[in-house]
């Protein structure tokens, strides 16, 4: 855990993108619409192609941080949080360090990751979700 008590990806969510969006009680967010400012992987991720994030933090939510985040198509390497998330777009899968068996996203795919877990993200198109961290 990193300052505030968040993981380093979650930190790293803010920090990369200066963006929020306030919700309030009793509204709703188009998560599929919504506007990111990507910016390239570091190059000590990025394994293959030019792969480039973006995130925008939600709201906060029972100690939990609820955003969007996103991928263009490319193979990075991460460093994961305890996180729970909902592919809302795109298509890509997630290999694991430890042997896990490898998940396979698309639309609809909920997935939950664990704090420290090495992992291979490979986004075949757009990767777009929704997560609690």
């Amino acid at each position: 855990m990193t300052g505030r008590g968040r993981s380093a990806r979650v930190v790293r969510y803010l920090f990369r993108s200066p963006h929020t969006v306030a919700m309030t009680p009793n509204t709703a967010v188009d998560t599929t619409t919504l506007e990111l400012d990507h910016e390239p992987v570091p190059a000590e991720q990025a394994v293959s192609g030019a792969p480039q994030t973006a995130a925008v933090a939600l709201d906060e939510f029972g100690g939990m941080e609820v955003g969007v985040w996103e991928m263009t198509p490319g193979v990075m390497t991460d460093v994961e949080a305890d996180e729970v998330f909902v592919v809302v777009a795109g298509s890509g899968s997630v290999e694991f360090a430890d042997g896990s068996p490898t998940l396979h996203l698309r639309p609809g795919s909920v997935c939950r990751l664990k704090a420290g877990t090495s992992t291979v993200w490979t986004v075949t198109e757009t990767l777009r979700k929704v997560y609690l961290a």
